[in-house]
């Protein structure tokens, strides 16, 4: 098992106010993290450090071996996936299925004149096949529904196959049964012994797969607590994280929580 990123004395500033402050952690390959916490607690930030997309203002911050703020990010960010909504509104509407998938290749967002070799092909046709996507291949995905637009979102972000796979609201705003296919998908990638390191935001303890290995609480832009996610995800930790009885039970490997006020 390798390091895959570190944080250490890491803070975000902006605007005068605190982001992230005083943020110490470490991601091993093993890993498959998942960040809860209420809206504004830094959660969507600490991803887009680990993608590279903006800089600490404070403290250090290493992934895959590189420091971020002194690294060619333009090297760097195609060794991490990063599936999210706001990156999928960048890709034309009408590109298709196969494409959106394929220029992860060469990082674009759009298929133009650049050419791709055979291999390259295989792998997006491959990709599609285990996210469920290969009878969509030649579908705009303006044309998908919310369920098969987050599925290429993460066949995308899979497809250069990263050391380090971020997810921001992977099953966010779908309804019960995308929900579960996304969870599903993500649970057998996540128990792939092959698989990089993941991280995964969510707001709903009940999106948690049950091969994710850790969870990360985060509170006004500081750890509220972390570790192995039996330990984390308990009663009394998330009543204390949002400030209302909450309990929690979990069955088959996956949580609930309701409030009993």
């Amino acid at each position: 098992m390798t390091t895959v990123a570190t944080m250490s004395e890491l803070g975000v500033r902006r605007d005068g106010n605190w982001l992230l402050h005083d943020i110490n952690w470490t991601i091993d390959s093993a890993d498959r993290w998942v960040i809860l916490g209420p809206n504004g607690a830094g959660k969507t930030t600490l991803l887009s450090l680990l993608a590279s997309l903006m800089h600490p203002s404070e403290g250090e911050l290493h992934v895959l071996g590189e420091r971020v703020g002194s690294v060619d990010v333009f090297e760097l960010r195609p060794r991490v996936g990063f599936a999210s909504s706001a990156m999928a509104k960048r890709i034309p509407k009408s590109e298709t299925v196969l494409d959106a998938v394929l220029t992860a290749a060469q990082s674009v967002t759009g298929r133009w004149v650049e050419e791709y070799e055979d291999i390259d092909i295989r792998r997006a046709q491959r990709v599609l096949g285990e996210w469920h996507l290969g009878h969509l291949a030649d579908r705009p995905i303006g044309t998908l529904s919310d369920g098969e637009l987050k599925r290429v979102q993460i066949a995308r972000s899979v497809m250069t196959d990263p050391e380090l796979l971020l997810l921001d609201e992977p099953a966010g705003s779908l309804d019960l049964g995308g929900r579960e296919d996304v969870i599903g998908l993500l649970d057998q990638f996540a128990a792939w012994d092959a698989a990089p390191a993941m991280v995964m935001v969510t707001h709903h303890v009940e999106e948690i797969p049950p091969s994710f290995t850790h969870t990360l609480l985060l509170r006004d832009g500081e750890i509220f607590k972390a570790g192995p996610v039996a330990e984390v995800i308990t009663s009394e930790n998330l009543t204390n994280l949002f400030d209302r009885h909450l309990v929690v039970n979990r069955s088959n490997g996956r949580f609930t929580a309701q409030s009993t006020q």
